[in-house]
């Protein structure tokens, strides 16, 4: 399964963002470092989406796009929580985050207790990765089209569907 623009687009909409301007970087001042986080995120949902999953550059860079216009630091706060990752990575690991094998990265967020961390923008290391990075990656992907069949929900919030979808039993 691969996500595209459109889920980002859908997935953007279930979280009441202005999805309008997510169709281009251009419009944002700082059009590089929001590319770099793009970049960055995607060895993270590589771990964190379902191993059937194709992430795409496409579906994170509007994901990001979006939530940027709609939330002020959040660019930053993703991007400090990249270096996070990668700074515990070069520590353990002698090499980036994004060189290292699917194992080691899953293993790296579990030792950094993401996986156990309550998320909060203003906690622990563990808290902010889980607040900006593994929520929001969980969130873009299962209120998107994709994300939400593949776990049975085939109408998530935003997406249209009517009432056959939800008439349907399971």
């Amino acid at each position: 399964m691969e996500l595209t623009r459109r889920d980002a687009l859908v997935a953007l909409g279930g979280a009441g963002a202005a999805a309008g301007g997510a169709y281009t970087v251009s419009r944002l001042d700082d059009e590089e470092a929001t590319r770099d986080v793009v970049e960055r995120l995607v060895p993270v949902a590589e771990v964190v989406y379902p191993s059937q999953v194709e992430v795409t550059t496409d579906f994170l860079e509007t994901y990001v796009v979006g939530r940027i216009e709609d939330r002020e630091g959040y660019l930053g706060g993703v991007s400090d929580s990249l270096d996070t990752i990668d700074s515990y990575a070069v520590n353990l690991r002698e090499e980036a985050f994004r060189d290292a094998p699917h194992d080691a990265r899953d293993s790296l967020l579990r030792y950094m207790g993401v996986d156990e961390a309550e998320p909060d923008p203003d906690g622990t290391e563990a808290e902010r990765v889980r607040y900006y990075v593994v929520n929001e990656l969980q969130y873009a992907f299962y209120t998107s089209p994709v994300g939400g069949k593949l776990v049975g929900i085939e109408n998530p919030v935003g997406y249209p569907g009517g009432t056959e979808s939800y008439r349907r039993g399971p």
